[in-house]
């Protein structure tokens, strides 16, 4: 009882905000100018927003509609130093655009990244390259928004709502007893939700049970996906001494929302023989850098590895020990649909929903 005492003003906050947006009283939604796709959640924490954009962007990329037109990304750039509207460079830094979209860049450098705390805005310059003192980046045709579920002035074109498998919706709380954010109900406003995260393996029953705890409607697409692991990667491949990538043993550091699936992964590989964690989207600091050395110093011959999204933070940490930067690698991340059909399903929803008559 008292927990529920604790959060009924949150619940009402956002009972009445979505209700003020939804009738249009007040508060108004707008659409952009050109298609747009929504990837957001309803809870905080990792859900894998980042994976599912180049996701998507590797399907676009690959279909006839869209492989040859201009696709953008915008974000708002969390903890990034700058304000506004800003064009992600291939090499810029984190500090100033965010770990995600500089990592969405170097990843897919054909692609416009930018990043506004206003979407409106930030959606009409990437359509309109002529009103933004930058003007060196072609105009979009599509814009993909990451995490912008929650932004309820722009009405995007499809919305995809992301639920992470190992903390089921439906056993959660509003924060800050619980990891939602928003309520579990505005599930039902996205065309589509994917269950990420997976087993490689689920059962039938078990998938039907998401369906019905999420209240999936049938105008509704539901799919399930699994986080596929790359080889690890040189991180400074100037300095880079490859016979660590061939260790037994590895150092493994991370500040994101859940490292439990990466050291699982590398487990099968190496002994972990220590395990650093920091906050979600951490800074790192000299302290930092120092207890990494440490470790290196106790076990001189293991690999150190981190996350491809920790890895743009690390780049900027100045003057990083040889020693670190000789032996440092990031593991890339993929999507994969549980079932190989559920990859062209998806492809067409996403086409239905984004066609330009």
């Amino acid at each position: 009882m008292h927990g529920q005492l604790i959060l009924f003003p949150y619940y009402l906050a956002l009972k009445i905000r979505h209700a003020m947006y939804d009738r249009g009283f007040l508060f108004k939604s707008k659409e952009a100018e050109i298609p747009t796709i929504c990837i957001g959640n309803v809870t905080v924490g990792g859900t894998g927003k980042t994976p599912h954009t180049e996701m998507i962007l590797d399907t676009l990329m690959r279909t006839e509609e869209w492989g040859r037109r201009n696709l953008a990304v915008l974000s708002r750039g969390y903890k990034r130093k700058t304000r506004g509207f800003r064009i992600v460079d291939v090499n810029g830094e984190a500090l100033a655009f965010g770990d995600e979209p500089v990592q969405i860049k170097r990843n897919y450098p054909w692609a416009t990244v930018a990043v506004d705390k206003d979407r409106i805005n930030g959606c009409d310059l990437l359509a309109h390259p002529e009103k933004s003192p930058i003007k060196t980046y072609p105009a979009a045709d599509l814009v993909v928004l990451d995490d912008a579920f929650q932004y309820r002035r722009l009405k995007a074109t499809v919305n995809i709502v992301l639920v992470d498998y190992n903390h089921p919706v439906s056993k959660d709380r509003l924060m800050p007893l619980g990891r939602l954010r928003d309520l579990p109900e505005r599930i039902g406003k996205a065309q589509i939700v994917i269950v990420t995260k997976c087993p490689l393996y689920m059962q039938d029953d078990e998938k039907q049970q998401f369906a019905l705890d999420l209240k999936i409607r049938e105008d509704q697409k539901l799919f399930f996906t699994s986080i596929d692991y790359s080889q690890p990667e040189a991180i400074f491949l100037e300095d880079c001494n490859s016979r660590y990538i061939y260790s037994n043993k590895a150092i493994v550091f991370s500040g994101i929302a859940g490292d439990t699936p990466l050291v699982q992964y590398l487990s099968g590989t190496y002994k972990v023989v220590k395990r650093l964690g920091f906050g979600d989207h951490h800074r790192y600091r000299n302290s930092d850098i120092r207890a990494i050395s440490a470790a290196i110093d106790k076990w001189p011959t293991a690999a150190v590895i981190t996350t491809e999204k920790d890895a743009q933070r690390i780049r900027e940490v100045r003057k990083l020990p040889h020693k670190l930067k000789e032996r440092l690698f990031k593991v890339p991340i993929k999507v994969a649909f549980l079932e190989p059909e559920d990859a062209e399903d998806f492809r067409r929803t996403l086409l239905d929903a984004i066609r330009v008559e």
